[in-house]
């Protein structure tokens, strides 16, 4: 791999990633939401008996029979908990790739090399997952439960009490495993995309910080992309793991991945690909620049914080 520029940098501040990372969350979930309900719609939906077609043929399919049945509101179903997760979520993600690149440097000076801003991002993946989590858990339960036209959740609130009710916080944690081994690898691979071509589109002599809006956008879109190359397979059976009626998965992951692949073969892994990929650049686009123009503000703000 290239070595990477060495342009002028602001010292690191997890604080002001903190915060710059939960706006560019909040932007994220708004540009992307309607996407992630596809893709976890078609993931989850069951297999059909035998002669009668699948429930969703494919991505648009399934945009078009939500559109037709549910309303362009049926798009934003179960994004009340995403939203309430992300913004928390982001920001320890964005203060976990901040704290992991601090930890990596032996002056404020030093240009950390593209391995050592994947273990940032690995450790960033680590820091998400009790947020992330019971958050995924219920917006799938909610996301699925608005396309099989069953009312068993009010809302995100009253889905999480069920859920401690009736199996207390493992209830509300089930697939936490499965989401560490989807955002920690995935999430190095974020962090180091974005900070790779970052490098590469500034011209040579001027600095990564003053970088265009459209470079940002690409380098933001492309870096969702990356990720999610990563994070599917283990997606897929993390929606399938947490949206399964208690005791069905008594082993977790094994007995979900070995019942995928036994009956619908080892492309299952990558279902929602097409929703999961168009959805990746756009919102991951808006998540980076939603951050870069928070770290501006806040640099603005408070230029020695």
């Amino acid at each position: 791999m290239a070595e990477q520029p060495k342009p002028s940098q602001a010292p690191i501040s997890p604080i002001k990633n903190f915060f710059a990372g939960g706006f560019g969350g909040v932007c994220l979930v708004f540009v992307g939401h309607p996407l992630d309900t596809i893709k976890v719609r078609l993931q989850t939906q069951p297999k059909p008996v035998p002669g009668q077609p699948l429930l969703y043929s494919g991505t648009f399919d399934c945009f078009r029979k939500t559109l037709i049945k549910e309303g362009f509101r049926g798009l934003y179903k179960g994004m009340a908990a995403p939203i309430v997760g992300v913004t928390p979520m982001f920001a320890v993600c964005f203060f976990g790739f901040g704290l992991g690149k601090k930890l990596q440097q032996k002056t404020p000076d030093d240009i950390l090399t593209y391995p050592q801003l994947f273990a940032a991002g690995m450790l960033s993946g680590v820091f998400t997952t009790a947020i992330m989590a019971p958050g995924e858990r219920i917006k799938c339960l909610l996301q699925i439960q608005a396309s099989s036209g069953e009312k068993k959740y009010a809302g995100p609130l009253d889905c999480a009490k069920q859920l401690y009710r009736e199996a207390g916080i493992r209830g509300v944690y089930k697939g936490t495993v499965l989401t560490l081994m989807r955002d920690v690898p995935a999430s190095g691979m974020y962090f180091m995309t974005y900070e790779w071509l970052k490098n590469i589109l500034t011209p040579q002599g001027q600095s990564v910080s003053d970088l265009s809006v459209p470079s940002i956008l690409f380098a933001g879109g492309m870096a969702g992309i990356f990720n999610w190359a990563v994070g599917i397979p283990p997606d897929v059976l993390k929606s399938r793991f947490q949206t399964a009626p208690p005791g069905k998965y008594p082993n977790g992951f094994r007995d979900v991945l070995r019942e995928l692949i036994r009956e619908e073969g080892v492309m299952s892994l990558y279902k929602g690909f097409t929703a999961v990929m168009i959805r990746a650049f756009p919102a991951n686009a808006a998540c980076f620049l939603g951050f870069e123009v928070a770290m501006k503000f806040l640099n603005w703000l408070a230029p020695n914080f």
